[in-house]
């Protein structure tokens, strides 16, 4: 194959400005289009979809039209869609043109398959730059930056990749690769994303090693924990894929490993997050190694339409299987199940013989993988991590506190504003913040580490409990000392999504306060009242006889019977000399549903619930004194 350096090139760009397009497109699904859970999964599931059925239609006219010019007219109209994602203010123009870039993105790579180039190189290094960016500016994607940095990183990318479309269209090769190494390219995105290269998630495992399930705070200042972490999940990966020689050994390691990668991922509850990665990112890379070789036989023009249909399907599967895998949290069924068997989807695709003997000429492979192995490094000690402790309360025994779901980071514009967030709560001049619905690395979401990005602009270090998943849940930053953590999870009861109780002693200048960050989730049937009942036992035993602060989104109002668990346990309602006090949706709010429930000796004054725009929810914050 001549100069194949330059079609992986290309192939790579392509792979990272459609990565970057699947980073705003899934979260535009949830926000914009399903107004978060107020959509039935069902239809948001039906509308993803929709765009790759359109790309479906389009495979059998590449042939009639020209792969190569219709590459080329896909590959501009991705980067336009992907440069045009930073002029959106968010809303419909967002949801579109994130969907247009996405349908733009997979008839791309369906004509780039039909012509008959081989994927796997450039489908690695493309994985190898979608994470070391993304590491680069610690999880806070360009397009929700929208400055002139942002600008400029894109539209470089966006250049280099429409000025590399003639070489990867235009190559001589001599095999052509079978629709097996284009139809794992969906799957093996997913995984990648989800698990073996987020930089998020890798943020997220170190918090987990270094406190496991209680205290956890973050890799601490400074720390290089993550970006190791990262690029030697990028070396595996690239190692794996590019330097290796395709053998049955190999195919068969690759499926051990990349299923026992994913199951770790999907069954801790944290812990075993740091051992997910590096293993499901070895397992990839051996499987692509086992994939790349196997050479397309009989009519040229069938063996086209086959490529062209397996880019399309293996992308296909990447879409069903992040819909089922997070549709769960709003419908409610297991889905532990859904990595480990896209790892076998792929074992299966990629792992079968023949292994032809063969040497993997490619020099620049040898190059290539130690140099994406440092950038990803060097871009991970860019990713945020925690804050150092610091700071007293302005007076003995009184602590301003501040509740808020903050719908993973992102506004009703659909847009993640970390900016929003922060002026909302910053301008409340808390020592404690509670945080509900705090997202460090879904894939959904885009892969933020939201939590450790909105402690780095505030100032203040956190403490982090699961509640859905490993990296959904609740958080408390706070200035204050932090004497003892402890967390208990919930029972659903029902609720789709999980739910806990996150518990800290804090140290407000030498009177210790208990401080309780929950998020109720109620059954389809009824209120959250067992969970109320659970979070006031475990409260009421974490205190101690400490004064008691118990807050966030309670999901119930006053008068329900869940809240009444509560009061009957001898907690008051903080609010109830500020009644009516409404605080969703946060554009309209007329439901009561964010609380803080104080024990008696604890008066509580100036009490808010500010207008932002910055979540679904209004914050909610007040003074507490401790009497």
């Amino acid at each position: 194959m001549r100069r194949t350096y330059l079609t992986a090139a290309g192939i790579a760009l392509g792979v990272a400005l459609l990565t970057d397009v699947l980073r705003v497109w899934l979260p535009s699904i949830i926000t914009i289009f399903g107004q978060a859970a107020s959509t039935p999964a069902e239809l948001m599931g039906g509308f993803a979809l929709l765009w790759f059925v359109g790309a479906f239609a389009v495979v059998p006219l590449l042939r009639p039209l020209g792969p190569r010019g219709v590459a080329l007219v896909a590959g501009i109209a991705l980067a336009a869609c992907r440069l045009g994602l930073l002029a959106t203010d968010g809303g419909q123009a967002q949801l579109y043109l994130a969907s247009a870039g996405l349908l733009a993105g997979l008839i791309w790579l369906a004509a780039t398959a039909v012509t008959g180039v081989e994927p796997v190189p450039g489908l690695v290094l493309g994985l190898a730059l979608g994470t070391a960016t993304h590491a680069a500016v610690g999880t806070f994607d360009l397009t929700w930056r929208g400055n002139a940095i942002a600008w400029t990183v894109t539209a470089v990318l966006c250049l280099a990749f429409v000025a590399l479309l003639p070489a990867v269209t235009n190559h001589t090769t001599e095999s052509t690769p079978g629709p097996a190494a284009w139809f794992v390219a969906g799957p093996v995105l997913l995984l990648w994303t989800m698990v073996a290269g987020s930089p998020a998630l890798a943020n997220t495992a170190v918090s987990y090693a270094r406190g496991e399930e209680t205290g956890i705070a973050g890799p601490g200042p400074g720390s290089a924990l993550p970006a190791v972490l990262t690029a030697v999940s990028v070396g595996l990966l690239a190692a794996g894929a590019l330097l290796l020689r395709p053998t049955a050994a190999v195919a068969v390691a690759g499926l051990v490993t990349m299923v026992a990668g994913t199951v770790a991922f999907t069954l801790s509850w944290g812990s075993g997050l740091i051992l997910a990665i590096p293993a499901t990112a070895l397992g990839l890379g051996l499987v692509l190694c086992a994939t790349g070789f196997r050479t397309d036989r009989g009519d040229p023009a069938a063996g086209g339409r086959r490529r062209g249909f397996a880019a399309v399907g293996g992308m296909t599967v990447f879409a069903v299987a992040a819909v089922l895998y997070y549709a769960s949290y709003d419908i409610g069924y297991p889905n532990e199940w859904v990595p480990p068997a896209v790892a076998a989807v792929v074992a299966f695709v990629a792992g079968r013989p023949p292994y032809p003997r063969m040497d993997v000429g490619r020099s620049w492979s040898w190059t290539a993988v130690p140099l994406a192995v440092v950038a990803t490094f060097g871009a991970g000690l860019l990713m945020p991590g925690s804050v150092p402790a610091g700071g007293r309360a302005p007076a003995p025994g009184v602590v301003r506190v501040v509740a808020y779901n903050i719908r993973m980071g992102f506004g009703l514009d659909g847009r993640l504003d970390l900016a929003g967030l922060t002026a909302a709560i910053a301008a409340q001049r808390p020592d404690v913040v509670l945080l509900s619905e705090v997202d460090r690395a879904w894939l959904l979401n885009g892969g933020h580490d939201t939590l450790a990005l909105l402690a780095e602009r505030l100032g203040m270090p956190y403490r982090f409990a699961p509640a859905a998943d490993a990296v959904w849940g609740d958080a408390v930053l706070t200035r204050l000392p932090v004497v003892y953590t402890a967390t208990v999870r919930l029972r659903a009861v029902g609720a789709p999504t999980g739910a806990q109780a996150l518990g800290v002693v804090l140290d407000a200048d030498g009177a210790e306060v208990a401080v309780v960050s929950t998020h109720l989730q109620p059954p389809p049937d009824g209120g959250p009242v067992s969970q109320a009942h659970e979070v006031a036992t475990f409260a009421r035993g974490f205190a101690a006889g400490r004064p008691l602060v118990v807050g966030g989104d309670l999901n119930t109002q006053p008068g329900d019977a869940a809240f009444a668990a509560f009061t009957d346990a001898g907690l008051l309602d903080g609010f109830a000399a500020n009644r009516p006090l409404p605080t969703s949706p946060a554009d309209a709010p007329n439901e009561q549903i964010d609380h803080l429930l104080v024990s008696p000796e604890i008066s509580v004054t100036e009490v808010v619930a500010p207008r932002t725009e910055a979540s679904d929810h209004l914050p909610v914050a007040a003074t507490l004194t401790v009497s």
